[in-house]
């Protein structure tokens, strides 16, 4: 059955009413999200967050953005939930990554005295710390290794693994010693046996350090026990001259320096710290002494612990001699003990003795040991040649000496005291004369002379007198053959200065006749190690200026690569062209361009050699230039005779 008509009517206005409750109904909602959405902004805003978007969907309010922390986020989120209810927030906030938390500072500490090792400190993870303790325990057998490591899983750091590599090398050779490691740097706390030893430890350790690695070395030796404590001042033909100087303090060796010098000593002064000195009172008694002489103005004085010898030559006047003998006697401290010598003139200056009364000894600088001259009896030769043996060996010694019965007292004493002496230098001559002895030589020991003094002071007694003239020489060192980054420089220079490397014309092919140089640069440089050395290319002025930079810059290139095929550690070095840039020789010569094209090796800061400029000739000036000949003895002039050389 149809519905009626005002049943269509009612429905018909039910529903419009439904529609009108459902839009008013959507528009409140609608306008309820952007009051919400507008007031969260502002609340955002407000307190200074301006990267947040708000979104609302009915009840819902959804934020989005990035924050840069996540105290951030939290903020805004706070910040929402006091408008709406907080369950109603969605949070869409993405957080901006945070930095990567910064590494730690990793440091190791090993500690050696000598068989017990402890190694302390932080260390990267991925450093296997057990391999390290390895490589200790590796070192020498006996070693014990005890360790407080603690391991951070961070990267390894820039430079880590080549510093513990050269701190337990170090190590290696250091028994007493404390290496602390950065990756930038490692500190060496170091004791040595001896001022000789630390020479040679540290030259070895500068020149093994990796390059980019700082390295601070703070080895000490003990102070050595002088027995005698020894000094020995000298002024002949007006040169004063220390053969052996010996101080307890810090104090008293300037002192005694402060005294040479006021005596007219200039340079380098050198002065052994030491122990064993017999009176406290030491430097006063040394600078007296030292005084005296200056005075004097000519011979020796020693002092071997308490015992001071002064000893002067006949042309210092009597009364001069017995003056200032006497006011040394009564100004040294009690303790000290003088005896003043002043030779007598010799019997006959201008007479030629063919047969002189003397006992020679000559190291030679392949180690031979020949002794001539007299000795007393059958049984003293047979002592003197045995000491000689023990001291220089069975083989290296000859005996030329022929025996008189007539030589004086004390004859062998001397004779066997000139040997011991002669064994601290690396070649010399000593000679024993009835009234003196005379030494001479050659050594590599900085400290020979002392040595030789305190042997012939200690032996001889109050009153000998004794010449000793000891040149130390640098390439005798030990210490000298360990390779040092200056000395690579100038080996490699010493080569190149007797054949330069050359190249095909206008290119930067190594000529073949060169690879011989090329050889020897190789093995001096695979001695020395990692080094930071730059590679120079120069060329002379001929083409353009830029094809010559070109070309010296593709010259050092090949010979870096020429080494690298030698096996040379090419790490440190570097190739640098600069082609007509710095000539070390005229341009308008041929000598002058062929000098200018070469290859040079020098360390960082290392000035270039000055250029050379050429002077302008001067047509003027060349006109008035006067060339004089001595006329010789004939008709043809000829220049005047060279001076004779003697």
């Amino acid at each position: 059955m149809l519905p009626s008509r005002e049943a269509l009517v009612a429905i018909a206005a039910f529903g419009g009413a439904a529609l009108l409750a459902l839009g008013a109904a959507t528009g409140a909602a609608t306008l309820i999200e952007r009051q919400t959405r507008a007031e969260i902004v502002e609340r955002l805003t407000t307190d200074g967050i301006a990267w947040a978007s708000v979104e609302t969907d009915g009840l819902l309010v959804t934020i989005r953005g990035t924050s840069p922390t996540e105290a951030e986020r939290f903020r805004a989120l706070t910040l929402a939930g006091q408008i709406v209810d907080g369950a109603r927030v969605l949070d869409e906030i993405a957080v901006t990554a945070s930095l990567e938390i910064q590494a730690p500072s990793f440091q190791m500490e090993i500690l050696r005295n000598r068989d017990d090792v402890s190694v302390i400190g932080l260390v990267p993870l991925a450093y296997d710390p057990e391999a390290v303790l390895d490589r200790i325990a590796a070192m020498a057998d006996g070693i014990n290794v005890s360790e407080m490591v603690e391991t951070a899983d961070y990267p390894l750091p820039q430079g880590w693994e080549r510093a513990v590599g050269f701190a337990i090398d170090a190590l290696r050779v250091l028994p007493v010693s404390k290496v602390s490691v950065t990756p930038e740097k490692v500190t060496v706390t170091a004791l040595a046996a001896d001022a000789q030893s630390r020479r040679e430890l540290e030259t070895r350790l500068r020149q093994g350090r990796p390059s980019g690695l700082e390295l601070d070395l703070q080895i000490t030796s003990p102070r050595p026990v002088i027995t005698p404590f020894t000094l020995r001042f000298t002024i002949e033909d007006g040169l004063p001259r220390f053969d052996a100087c010996s101080a307890d303090t810090d104090e008293a060796r300037q002192e005694i320096i402060a005294a040479a010098r006021a005596a007219g000593m200039s340079g380098s002064i050198s002065c052994t710290l030491g122990m064993g000195t017999p009176s406290p009172r030491w430097a006063e008694a040394a600078r007296l002494s030292v005084e005296t002489m200056a005075r004097l103005g000519e011979g020796s004085i020693t002092l071997s612990d308490t015992e001071v010898s002064l000893v002067v030559p006949h042309v210092i006047g009597q009364s001069t001699f017995d003056r200032l003998a006497g006011q040394l006697e009564g100004t040294l401290p009690d303790v000290f003990s003088l005896q003043a010598v002043r030779l007598d003139p010799p019997a006959d200056t201008d007479a030629v003795d063919d047969d002189p009364v003397e006992f020679v000894a000559i190291l030679t600088p392949d180690g031979v040991v020949r002794l001539h001259g007299r000795l007393t009896d059958e049984r003293i030769r047979d002592s003197v040649h045995a000491y000689a043996r023990a001291r220089f060996g069975w083989q290296a010694v000859e005996m030329a000496a022929r025996l008189d019965e007539g030589l004086p007292d004390g004859w062998p004493l001397k004779s066997l005291t000139a040997i011991e002496a002669l064994s601290e230098l690396d070649n010399g001559t000593v000679t024993v004369r009835p009234d003196r002895i005379d030494l001479r030589g050659v050594s590599g020991n900085a400290e020979a002379s002392d040595a030789v003094s305190r042997i012939l002071s200690d032996k001889l007694g109050q009153g000998a007198d004794f010449r000793v003239n000891v040149r130390y020489d640098e390439s005798l060192d030990p210490a000298s053959l360990i390779p040092t980054p200056e000395r690579c420089e100038a080996w490699i220079g010493e080569i190149l200065a007797e054949r330069q490397i050359t190249f095909a014309p206008g290119s930067a092919r190594i000529d073949s006749e060169t690879q011989a140089t090329l050889d020897q640069i190789g093995d001096v440089m695979r001695e020395c190690g990692a080094l930071e050395m730059e590679i120079g290319g120069h060329t002379d002025s001929q083409g353009s200026a830029e094809g010559n930079l070109a070309l010296s810059q593709r010259r050092a290139e090949a010979v870096l690569e020429a080494l690298m095929t030698r096996q040379v550690l090419v790490s440190g070095l570097v190739a640098k062209g600069y082609g007509e840039e710095n000539p070390i020789a005229d341009n308008a010569t041929a000598a002058g361009r062929e000098a200018n094209r070469r290859i040079e090796f020098r360390l960082p800061g290392r000035a270039a050699p000055e250029p050379v400029i050429p002077m302008e000739r001067d047509p003027e000036l060349e006109a008035q230039l006067e060339i004089r000949v001595t006329e010789g003895a004939g008709e043809t002039p000829r220049p005047a005779p060279r001076p004779a050389r003697d």
